[in-house]
């Protein structure tokens, strides 16, 4: 891709994520991760309602009248994008991939804590720690992010979300908000999760295409599994091998579901041609 056609697709990608950020989630996400405690910000009057344990004894005292502390909430925070880019991200049966929406999201995320003066860091993962970017300020910064989701190659096509969040345990020392994009076709990180659950707070958010859900009775078909790169010739006519493809399927999707909840992390699950907006919304406000 050359530079004129990655900036216009950049540019496409923050006009349409920014105007969701600015109008829709910028509220919701900072009613939804609160900061890391409170800060004393000045003193005034007591006034009906307040709190008496946040009188100011000294300040009452001095001039003979009811002062209180006022404090506000030390809003700084981390957050953490963790974007899977295996193979798999490459499929699309309607208009859009699951690569196109993964974008979307994470670039309305990304502004969204911008707009609240967060940092944002990115770690783009398959089966291995493909790109880590330290978290960071700004709109240059959230650009680049939307610049290395567009165009990054990964090295490999396979998924390993153990290895992901291993890798965000180990840079992130302090707490972060944590978005996992993926479509959890793998296991085995429970565990990993729940230890990366007690430090972040982490939220998971399947993306997937209606036609991965069942396998279409098409007669002998050449298929190709995006991520080992293999072919090979199957017999979508057998019932029995469609029941099998759903109940594989299926079990990682109650396995990503089960895993999650029982860490005590949040769960969204979107489909391609739905809005991912009604979904997040609906997630910021059951928080």
């Amino acid at each position: 891709m050359d530079t004129k056609e990655l900036l216009k697709k950049v540019r496409k990608v923050e006009i349409k994520t920014r105007r969701l950020s600015d109008h829709i989630f910028s509220g919701e996400y900072h009613t939804s991760f609160k900061g890391r405690g409170m800060t004393f910000s000045e003193v005034r009057q007591y006034q009906y309602g307040d709190d008496i344990r946040a009188i100011d004894w000294n300040v009452t005292a001095r001039y003979n009248e009811a002062h209180v502390k006022v404090f506000e909430e030390e809003r700084e925070l981390t957050m953490m994008l963790m974007v899977d880019i295996s193979g798999s991200e490459n499929f699309g049966s309607t208009s859009q991939f699951k690569k196109e929406i993964v974008i979307e999201i994470a670039a309305t995320m990304a502004f969204s804590a911008t707009q609240n003066n967060d940092k944002i860091g990115l770690i783009l993962f398959s089966d291995e720690i493909e790109l880590y970017i330290p978290p960071k300020k700004g709109r240059s910064h959230v650009l680049r992010l939307i610049r290395e989701l567009i165009e990054f190659e990964p090295k490999s096509h396979k998924t390993d979300i153990a290895q992901a969040l291993k890798f965000l345990s180990s840079t992130q020392k302090k707490k972060a908000i944590v978005f996992m994009i993926s479509d959890f076709m793998c296991e085995n990180y429970e565990q990993t999760l729940k230890i990366a659950s007690k430090k972040h707070d982490i939220t998971g958010i399947r993306v997937y295409d209606i036609r991965e859900e069942k396998m279409p009775n098409l007669g002998m078909v050449t298929m190709l599994d995006a991520e080992t790169g293999r072919t090979q010739l199957i017999n979508t006519g057998s019932i029995t091998v469609r029941m099998n493809y759903e109940k594989h399927y299926q079990d990682k999707v109650n396995y990503f579901k089960e895993t999650f909840r029982k860490s005590g992390s949040g769960v969204v699950n979107t489909r391609v041609d739905e809005s991912y907006v009604t979904k997040l919304l609906s997630y910021f406000k059951s928080r």
